[in-house]
């Protein structure tokens, strides 16, 4: 124990030049490189608010006309109100495309109710296993859709309603509900005569 305590303190000061020098890089790194850019014109923040409203409202019906619980529905519209930010408020962006929508909404809730299945027992580890591996998945097939962790983390911990419907929840309420913001962003953004509000920018 005494050698481990005279190691401890010949190595400190290195430990603390070290601790420095990593703060100071941090800190570095941190700087700011630009400004935050101008309010979009009021237009696009209609479309998309227009968009948005459009898209939850029939997400939120599917939910009812399922019959989740409060809360299991609550978490869906978490889910699908992350993506109606990207489509309606982001259309051009990559994240937004059709195929990162669907695509990263399917694989996440098939790789949640996959983990749900296999580790009910350990729902910390398997929280934690569903949003990270439906990560390295949309990455994998080019389909990285940020909602799409809520997506299978939700299958995880979204509750008996969500439990009992298995592999069938990729189909409705992910897929179907996907499906319908897909619809009202093809309708919404394409209403807009601005040339540079277009959806999408590419299919697949």
């Amino acid at each position: 124990m005494w050698s481990i305590f005279r190691a401890l303190q010949v190595l400190s000061p290195s430990l603390s030049c070290f601790n420095g020098s990593v703060m100071r890089l941090l800190i570095s790194r941190m700087t700011a490189t630009s400004q935050c850019p101008p309010r979009k014109p009021m237009r696009k923040i209609l479309w998309s608010l227009l968009g948005s409203f459009l898209g939850i409202y029939l997400v939120a019906m599917i939910g009812k006309s399922i019959q989740f619980d409060p809360l299991t529905n609550l978490f869906l519209i978490g889910s699908f109100g992350a993506t109606a930010v990207l489509i309606y408020g982001a259309p051009l962006a990559e994240f937004s495309q059709p195929r990162n929508l669907i695509g990263g909404h399917v694989f996440s809730a098939i790789v949640g109710v996959t983990v749900a299945k296999f580790l009910s027992a350990d729902l910390m580890l398997a929280c934690a296993l569903a949003v990270s591996v439906s990560i390295a998945v949309m990455h994998l097939t080019r389909t990285l859709h940020p909602p799409g962790g809520a997506t299978a983390l939700i299958a995880v911990i979204g509750g008996d309603s969500i439990q009992q419907l298995g592999y069938y929840y990729v189909i409705s309420p992910v897929l179907l509900g996907a499906s319908i913001m897909l619809l009202v962003g093809l309708l919404v953004n394409n209403l807009s005569r601005n040339p540079k509000r277009h959806y999408p920018v590419y299919w697949w």
